[in-house]
């Protein structure tokens, strides 16, 4: 009986040791890469940004809700007036963007926002 004891708690011991396991910090909580809002463009960044997340709905072939973001000068219409930040950063009073999806990943929503606030100009 004292013997099977034994080979229990050796079992109990090797199984408890075997999920033990020594990771430091930085390989469990890995660092998310810093977001580069330098250099931030329309045409090389913004444009991109809007390709891949808004151009399929809201285009001058098809404009659901009205706004267009295939284009500069359409976009920067929705931009002065506040629409675009609003719906993009789903602010309360806006429909939020891209519909029934989550927001922007926070990255992308820092590179429109710096080109918003360097004048959203056409560069």
């Amino acid at each position: 009986m004292r013997k099977i004891i034994n080979i229990g708690l050796l079992t109990i011991a090797l199984v408890w040791l075997q999920s033990c396991y020594w990771d430091n910090e930085e390989d469990l909580y890995p660092v998310v890469a810093d977001c580069d809002t330098t250099n931030v463009t329309y045409s090389g960044t913004v444009a991109i940004i809007l390709d891949d997340n808004c151009v399929s709905c809201h285009n001058s072939s098809f404009s659901q809700g009205g706004v267009v973001v295939d284009n500069y000068d359409d976009l920067k219409i929705v931009v002065d007036n506040g629409r675009f930040w609003g719906a993009i950063n789903h602010e309360g009073g806006f429909s939020p963007m891209p519909q029934n999806l989550p927001k922007l990943p926070e990255c992308e929503l820092k590179k429109i926002r710096t080109w918003i606030n360097e004048g959203a100009s056409d560069n």
